[in-house]
């Protein structure tokens, strides 16, 4: 996926640091060419220096062709604004606005823009708005190379053994919930449909443990 990310803070840098360790193409934008470095030496994606809600810049970013926005600066009316221009200018069909003021929520999920608050959203449950809707993401480790996700099991999955959901030194499984009661498999464990299994897994192998997962 091609994502634009509006804001080099602390969540914006981190957010950019996960997709672009998942392979997505991370176009990033900020006013400020400084707070780049929080980046790291290691990330691949293209930095934007300007003003998210410029139409330049966002040209600039590529955002006609971007599959989804995140505008995660430190001001509610920059995010929205931007978050507006890349909707309904744009149409780029997901876009995330983060808000400081719960209370406006409300009046811009009516503009049809998707918000959070940073008082109980983190960078790794925006990831899986954008990229990972189907397995639920409960943490990350490090700087987000490693993370806890949960699956469920598909109809072409079922009688399978857990061992066929094991890839050595990148997806490892670690519970399986069935009948709303986990318990810790082995890897001769047989599969049932609707079984709810959780990974440990490299971020950089999410995308392969959802094929895997048929989802």
């Amino acid at each position: 996926m091609q994502i634009v990310i509006v804001g080099a803070g602390r969540v914006g840098a981190r957010l950019s640091k996960v997709l672009d360790l998942e392979g997505h193409k991370v176009i990033v934008i900020d006013k400020s060419a400084k707070v780049f470095e929080r980046l790291g030496k290691a990330f691949k994606g293209t930095t934007v220096e300007g003003i998210g809600y410029d139409l330049d810049v966002l040209q600039e970013s590529g955002i006609d062709r971007a599959d989804a926005l995140v505008a995660v600066t430190n001001s509610d009316n920059a995010n929205v604004v931007t978050a507006l221009i890349a909707k309904n200018r744009f149409q780029v069909p997901k876009v995330i606005a983060r808000i400081y003021d719960p209370l406006r929520e409300r009046l811009y999920q009516t503009l049809g823009i998707q918000t959070f608050s940073t008082t109980s959203w983190a960078a790794t449950k925006i990831n899986n708005i954008i990229t990972h809707a189907e397995v639920i993401r409960h943490m990350s480790f490090g700087n987000g190379e490693v993370e806890v996700v949960e699956g469920e099991v598909l109809p072409q999955l079922a009688n399978k053994t857990l061992s066929e959901l094991s890839i050595p030194g990148e997806v490892q499984p670690i519970s399986v919930i069935r009948n709303g009661r986990a318990f810790v498999p082995t890897s001769g464990t047989v599969l049932e449909e609707k079984d709810g299994v959780a990974f440990t897994v490299m971020t950089s192998a999410v995308a392969t443990l959802k094929k895997m997962l048929h989802i």
